[in-house]
């Protein structure tokens, strides 16, 4: 049964996890489900923050959550879709947020791999990899 689904976004791509979020709309529809969204904001390294002025970070997680707020709404996520913005890793923060919020699945967009992805991988493919729900990619 799902009861939770998180779906990450990208809120730096133009268009961002539009089929995504169409899909784990139906799906929850389906199942009386209710929906996360997730937007991750990777960590700035220490060298560079030092030499920001103060709550220039604040203010960029800010924009992320608006930013989230937009893609939400653009997209009809209903009201009552939780909303969350974290730091870090991608694709440790998106496992970790799955588990803090005991999603019982993860409905995440892919991209057409980059040389790198094939060295590196996705962070779909590393969510794919460790996560401890299903995952629809």
């Amino acid at each position: 049964m799902i009861r939770k689904i998180l779906i990450p976004v990208d809120v730096s791509a133009d268009n961002p996890g539009k089929e995504a979020m169409a899909l784990a709309k139906e799906l929850a529809a389906s199942h009386y489900a209710k929906l996360a969204l997730l937007a991750v904001r990777e960590s700035m390294p220490g060298y560079v923050s030092v030499h920001l002025p103060e709550g220039v970070e604040e203010k960029v997680l800010t924009g992320v959550a608006q930013r989230l707020d937009e893609i939400a709404t653009r997209n009809g996520m209903p009201d009552s879709a939780e909303k969350m913005v974290r730091t870090g890793n991608p694709a440790a923060e998106i496992l970790q947020a799955a588990k803090d919020i005991d999603a019982d699945m993860i409905v995440i967009s892919s991209h057409d791999p980059g040389v790198a992805d094939y060295f590196i991988g996705s962070v779909a493919a590393r969510v794919v990899r460790h996560a401890h729900c299903s995952v629809l990619v």
